[in-house]
Parts: C-alpha cells; sequence; structure tokens
C-alpha cells in the first residue's frame, strides 16, 4: 500500500498555522437578563474599537445564548464561553483558534470569585452594589488579555477579600492600587538598571 502525502509550500504553512499567545482572552462581559451590560472589558483594540460595535456585539452574544443549555459558542470567528445565574448573564470570549478548557477556567474562576464576594447571591442588584470588588476581581484573573490566575481563593486573597469580612471600602481599593503602581515602578526600575548595565558593557 502506497500513501502520497501532498508537499505544503512554505507560505501556505505559515498561512494556516497559528502562534501560540499568551493573549487568549478578547472579551469579558456581564449582561443582565435583558442583555444590558453591567460589566465590560475588551482586552484587543482591534476586535470591536467603538462603543457603539462591542454593544452590537455583546447584543448578538446575547440573543444566540440567553435561551441556550450550552456552555461553548461560536459567533464572528470567536469563540465565547458563558454561564448564567439568577438574573446575570457571564461571557469570556476568545479567539477562533482558543482553547475551550481555558476560556472555561477563566470563566469558572471569575464566577466562583464573584459568588464568595457576593456571599453566594450572584444577582444583578448584589452585583451592581459591589461593582469596585468585582473590577478588581476582573483584574486579577486577566491583565491585558492575558490569564494570571484561575484559583479562585487566589484571587480572592489578592484582592484581600474574605467572605466573613465586611465588603471592600475605598480604603482596601485604594491600597490595592497603591500596590500595583509600587509593583509596576520597581519592575520599571529593574528594566532601567539592566539596560544601564548593558550599555557600559
Amino acid at each position: 500500500m502506497c500513501t502520497f502525502f501532498r508537499s505544503i509550500p512554505e507560505d501556505e504553512y505559515q498561512a494556516n498555522k497559528t502562534e501560540p499567545s499568551l493573549y487568549t482572552v478578547k472579551a469579558v462581559f456581564i449582561l443582565d437578563n435583558d442583555g444590558n451590560r453591567l460589566l465590560s472589558k475588551y482586552y484587543d483594540r482591534e476586535l470591536y474599537p467603538s462603543m457603539k460595535e462591542q454593544k452590537n456585539f455583546e447584543k448578538n452574544v446575547f440573543n444566540k445564548t440567553h435561551k441556550a443549555d450550552n456552555e461553548i459558542a461560536f459567533l464572528e470567528g470567536m469563540t465565547i464561553v458563558y454561564k448564567s445565574s439568577i438574573d446575570l448573564f457571564f461571557y469570556v470570549v476568545g479567539s477562533a483558534q482558543e482553547n475551550e478548557l481555558m476560556l472555561l477556567s477563566v470563566l469558572n474562576c471569575l464566577f466562583e470569585s464573584l459568588n464568595q464576594i457576593l456571599r453566594k447571591n450572584v444577582e444583578r442588584r448584589c452585583l451592581l452594589d459591589n461593582m469596585e470588588g468585582v473590577f478588581l476581581v476582573v483584574d486579577e484573573i486577566i491583565d491585558g488579555g492575558v490569564i494570571l490566575e484561575s484559583d479562585p481563593q487566589q484571587v480572592l486573597q489578592k484582592v484581600n477579600y474574605r467572605a466573613d469580612e465586611n465588603p471592600l471600602s475605598e480604603q482596601s481599593v485604594a491600597q490595592h492600587i497603591t500596590e500595583k503602581l509600587a509593583l509596576t515602578t520597581n519592575v520599571l526600575q529593574s528594566a532601567k538598571e539592566q539596560i544601564k548595565w548593558s550599555i557600559l558593557k
């Protein structure tokens, strides 16, 4: 038995090859049961650059998913994983080539973290009352499209939140922002030092 393989030209191979990327998540958004946006973060500025395009995309996603029992949808060349709770819909969006399990791990981490912060009362009113905590959770899980954390307990530790403590105060939010800025300053200082020493060599 003879098997023939077609030789693939280099340019065709490069066009079909998808490079692995750390930038896994294209967007995260939470909608209410009418499809209205409560929170959204788009990490790929070229994907939907205007607010109008983002809202149209969210509307299309909501129309496709709000009555479905699945966890995964494919729309407009995107892989979308989602979950609903009472009157909320949680969405994590990746490219068509993205691993659904990675996106689901982000979605589950987001949902479980919010479940702890909202004391197992994951619904619209409670979410709106705790938006600063919700934004902190999202920022601890994803930074610029890169997945930083998928363990809800680690996320809760990082945002200094315990289920038995009071909700996040302005002071703890300010402290979190100050710590992030200090970390960024340290990274920049270290980079400057490395550049200086590489030039002096």
